[in-house]
């Protein structure tokens, strides 16, 4: 429903086409290399293949499509992670639809463009402090997997599973890995 409400209120600019819809990353990927859009819009929350692992593969797969992300879930980590990914605007979706239109405007113009509020919040809380591995691990541990569970998800002995946990669990300041899961998602670091 928000996708359609936004493709109509985009389509009524005079100099912005909307020219596919796509309701999961893994089609928002496809349809971006089959359509080849100037601007591809995503949510950081799709089914399967989240926002931000389809902008990397957007930009991979057609490097002259410029990728925004639009998003409710405003954390600073969660920009970084979308700036990294090769994402040229981050907006969170209670803006207006005309600031939205004109964001597109901006980024095809060659611009970046981030919220305001996000991009101060993002400067203060600094950057990811876990690694891609201490990441994955915690991740693999959202649903409360047993260690041996990760350990065989993920493809590591169950001690380096344990370290991994240990050094996440400290870096994010937490007392085990259920509070470093909360605390490592509410900053948008998963």
């Amino acid at each position: 429903m928000v996708r359609g409400a936004l493709a109509t209120l985009l389509g009524l600019e005079d100099d912005l086409e909307v020219v596919a819809e796509a309701g999961d990353g893994a089609q928002a990927v496809a349809t971006a290399i089959a359509i080849r859009p100037d601007v591809a819009l995503l949510d950081i929350e799709m089914p399967g293949k989240d926002g931000i692992a389809a902008a990397a593969e957007i930009r991979a797969a057609v490097p002259e499509c410029k990728v925004m992300i639009l998003t409710t879930f405003g954390r600073p980590g969660f920009l970084r992670r979308a700036m990294e990914a090769g994402a040229s605007a981050f907006l969170v979706k209670d803006s207006p639809a005309a600031e939205l239109a004109e964001a597109i405007r901006r980024v095809l113009a060659g611009e970046r463009v981030i919220d305001p509020g996000l991009a101060a919040a993002a400067l203060s809380a600094g950057p990811n402090p876990l690694s891609p591995r201490e990441r994955d691990v915690l991740a693999a541990s959202v649903d409360g997997a047993s260690i041996g569970d990760i350990a065989g998800q993920l493809h590591l002995s169950e001690g380096t599973v344990r370290n991994y946990l240990s050094a996440a669990i400290q870096k994010v300041g937490a007392r085990n890995r259920i509070e470093a899961v909360r605390s490592a998602e509410s900053q948008g670091w998963l």
